[in-house]
């Protein structure tokens, strides 16, 4: 199903109600889901749809993926963890992984932002190379 520029508009404006400071406030979200789930007019589910599109979006751009090949110790998880957010801004939440498939490094994920040092990519690197 398409979606109609009137209901995208809408979307991005109970969207940007939904932002206090610049951060998503998940009891908004609730809020105005609930107000649209209640009225129960027609267009509501696109401009649903596209809201919880948008949600995801925030959620995935608030969201940073540490992997590592062995345990970080504290400092250095402290370390990044205070790089991330003065890079990304505050309410930045961190995962920390360990992928021992990548031999030695870090690979650290932000929405669509991908940062990898392992030595896995390098390898992959080089033999892209030859």
């Amino acid at each position: 199903m398409k979606i109609t520029r009137k209901a995208k508009r809408s979307a991005k404006q109970l969207y940007r109600f939904c932002l206090v400071n610049d951060l998503l406030d998940l009891d908004r979200v609730l809020q105005v889901v609930q107000l649209i789930v209640a009225n129960g007019q027609r267009f509501g589910p696109p401009v649903l749809r596209h809201l919880l599109w948008l949600v995801k979006l925030d959620r995935a751009r608030h969201t940073a993926s540490i992997e590592s090949a062995h345990p970080l110790p504290a400092d250095l998880q402290t370390v990044l963890q205070t790089g991330l957010t003065h890079r990304y801004g505050p309410g930045l939440t961190t995962a920390f992984s360990q992928r021992p498939e990548l031999i030695g490094g870090i690979r650290i994920q932000v929405g669509c932002d991908v940062y990898d040092g392992s030595v896995r990519a390098g390898l992959e690197s080089l033999q892209r190379s030859f």
